[in-house]
This record gives structure tokens, sequence and C-alpha cells, in this order.
């Protein structure tokens, strides 16, 4: 029998494009028999915003804690959260939760040491661009974490929480977002690591210039095999590098 997941949702569309991605995989992976028990709660977006803006982080843990407690409660087994700009608190919420935390940085990780990167570019909101939890994290495989400019991170920013947020994107974003992707190659990139919930949102194919990982649908995957348990044959991980969003084809090799 599966394990129930947990997940704690921060962006709106971030939560409800993650619950999708878990199920896309047991699609893919499972009979419909196993799929998992899902349950997803959520706090108001702008009391996390306000949180991480004043760079209170053990505000923003009282709130993935207060998720965690109403998860747990309803049966799960272990929770997730696929909010990027929350990572620097989600061991403050793990710390004292009933149930453990699978952290997004750890799968990403695992993902960029299989594939044998050694320097990848983060696209993501200032708070995880120009914080430790990627640098820590992959700084500890060998990895380097690169961050986009000032200019390019302020602009990373506004896309993220204006836009992508809310569940929409510019055209001229995604040609911000092309421009950033191939300044990471002529730094010395070979990868660029989607630090952002909404990824789903966006056609990832058109990000050529670098493999791509998308990490909150590799959160999605790794929850997905730790709910099936270690002994379900599911076969190997799937294909990370530049995947499409929702309703806009298959998975493509980057270019």
């Amino acid at each position: 029998m599966s394990q129930h997941i947990g997940i704690a949702a921060v962006s709106p569309e971030g939560g409800s494009l993650c619950y999708r991605q878990v199920l896309r995989h047991a699609q893919r992976l499972m009979d419909p028999s196993t799929h998992p028990t899902i349950t997803l709660h959520n706090i108001r977006f702008g009391d996390y915003l306000k949180a991480v803006v004043d760079e209170d982080w053990h505000e923003v843990g009282r709130l993935l804690r207060q998720s965690g407690e109403v998860l747990a409660e309803a049966g799960a087994d272990f929770c997730i959260c696929p909010d990027n700009a929350v990572l620097h608190a989600v061991h403050l919420a793990a710390h004292v939760s009933t149930v453990p935390w699978i952290c997004v940085t750890d799968c990403v990780a695992d993902a960029l040491e299989r594939d044998e990167r050694r320097s990848v570019g983060l696209l993501g909101s200032r708070a995880v661009t120009r914080g430790a939890a990627y640098q820590t994290k992959l700084g500890m495989r060998g990895i380097k974490a690169v961050a986009p400019p000032d200019e390019e991170a302020k602009a990373l920013d506004e896309i993220i929480y204006r836009e992508l947020a809310t569940g929409k994107v510019l055209p001229e974003s995604l040609e911000l977002m092309a421009r950033v992707i191939h300044s990471y190659r002529d730094r010395g990139c070979d990868g660029v690591v989607l630090a952002y919930s909404e990824s789903a949102l966006i056609d990832t194919s058109l990000l050529t210039g670098l493999p791509v990982y998308d990490a909150a649908d590799i959160l999605a995957e790794c929850a997905l095999r730790r709910a099936a348990g270690p002994g379900a044959e599911l076969g190997d991980m799937a294909d990370v590098v530049v995947r499409p969003g929702f309703g806009r084809g298959s998975s493509q090799a980057a270019g």
C-alpha cells in the first residue's frame, strides 16, 4: 500500500501544480490501483510573502509547521513543500514534526550528482538565488551553484511573484529567462535549475542552451517514489532535462 503524501502549499499555483505533477508520475509509473493518497494544505500566500520579505524565517517555519501538523493529522506519512523561496525554514518545520519532510534541494542534488554536473545556474527568486539553501546543499556534493547578476535577479523576482505566482507569464519574460540561461552557459555552467514551484506553467523546451532541471518536478517524482516504497518496481528516474509544461507536448532534449 502506498504511503500518504502531504503537500504544504505556499504559492497557490505551485501547490496545485505539485499535486498534478505527483499524479502525472503516478500515471506513468504505477498501476491506478496503487496511486498514493495526497492531501494538500495551504496558509494564505500573503502571510508567507510578508515573512519572506522580512526575512523572518522563524515565522515561515511556524507557518510550514502549522501545515505539517494539519497534514499529519490528516494521515500523511511525510510532507513536501514545492516552494523554493521558503527552503530556509523547512528544517525548522521538520525539526519538530511528527512526520518526516522531503526537501527539494536533496532531490535536486541527487539528480545533478547522478548526471555528474559540476556547475549549475539558478533560476528563481532572489531569496533562492541569493540564499544559502542551494549553495550549501550543492556545495556539499562538489557542485557550484551560480546566481544571476543583480539586474537579472531583480527581473526574475518580478516575473515569479507578479506573473508566475498568479498563473501567467509574458513573452518578454520568457525571453529574459532564456537570456539568463544562455549567460550561464557562457559562464561555464553545465546545467540550470528551475528553482521555482510554478515551472510547469512554462514550456521549458523554449529555454534551451543548457540541460534544464525542473526542481518542482524532480521533487514530485521523489515524493511518488517515497510513497511507493523501496520494494516497488518503478523503473529509473525520468529524464529530468527540459520537461515541457502541462498540455504542451512530450519531453525533449536540450539544444
